[in-house]
């Protein structure tokens, strides 16, 4: 059995060593953009050494952006769509022109996706149409379209113009004849 003394004057003898093989060794900053130390700065004539500030690295190109959550009011527009009241859809943009839909309806999770379409889907605009009636309409910032599926057997079909990093309108169709129109934002 080793004495507690013994193998305190060890541990001692390890930190004096280890000390003393550090003791030439100086810290270098290094510039996490590049992987180079920064150069040597001349002092100033006070004496003192001048700041040096060091930016965080930018984040990789090739990472995705973060995701992000919107949310919309569906507002009843005719009989049916008044059964089910106001409703709230979210939808989860990915920032790659895919995201996904999901809404509460009448008790049942509708759930589905919504993808963003440019000027010449030819399709956009039908829904406006049949939800609000065959009126002249200019659609002017970022469209898109939105399905959901519940496990009941209803379905909704919606169409939406952001205009705004989350503010925008849309109408949705439901497949037991519920017409809501949609409005984005806080």
């Amino acid at each position: 059995m080793r004495s507690p003394i013994s193998t305190t004057r060890r541990v001692a003898c390890a930190c004096a060593l280890a000390a003393a093989a550090l003791q030439a060794c100086v810290v270098v900053p290094v510039d996490p953009r590049t992987g180079q130390p920064y150069p040597a700065t001349p002092r100033d004539p006070m004496g003192q050494a001048p700041v040096t500030v060091i930016a965080p690295p930018a984040a990789p190109s090739g990472q995705p952006p973060q995701a992000s959550l919107m949310t919309a009011r569906l507002y009843p527009l005719n009989t049916q769509a008044n059964q089910g009241g106001l409703l709230t859809a979210t939808v989860i943009d990915n920032h790659t022109g895919r995201g996904s839909f999901s809404l509460v309806y009448l008790g049942d999770t509708l759930q589905g996706e919504a993808t963003r379409v440019d000027g010449s889907y030819s399709a956009f605009g039908r829904l406006h149409n049949e939800v609000l009636g065959v009126a002249p309409r200019g659609f002017s910032g970022r469209r898109g379209i939105a399905n959901a599926y519940g496990s009941r057997g209803v379905n909704a079909q919606c169409e939406y113009v952001l205009s705004g990093p989350a503010q925008g309108t849309g109408v949705c169709l439901f497949s037991d004849g519920a017409k809501y129109q949609m409005h984005f934002g806080a």
